[in-house]
């Protein structure tokens, strides 16, 4: 697995980086501006990651009730940050 440093410098690189997981993946297109593809990779998958990277999504899209049912999959609750502040909880908590 990449770390937190490593993957941020990929983002600003705009280089993905081999073999990340999908809910990885995700992230690494948000951090590049692309939602469409971050929400993409992560619409069929099931898993607990998986449905918090969702959940952020449709937060950041703006669908408050949609990211709050996948905020529910994920056991999670609706942080009170700034959508920038989530996603770099999403990295430090997921890249390890």
């Amino acid at each position: 697995m990449i770390d937190v440093i490593d993957f941020k410098q990929s983002v600003i690189d705009v280089q993905v980086p081999p073999e990340l997981p999908s809910y990885m993946q995700a992230l690494w297109y948000d951090g590049i501006g692309d939602w469409k593809t971050a929400h993409d990779l992560i619409d069929q998958l099931t898993d607990q990651r998986s449905a918090h990277i969702h959940a952020y999504l449709h937060r950041k899209e703006g669908d408050i009730w949609n990211a709050d049912y996948w905020y529910k999959r994920a056991g999670k609750t609706r942080p009170q940050v700034s959508l920038a502040e989530e996603w770099e909880m999403l990295v430090k908590e997921y890249c390890r």
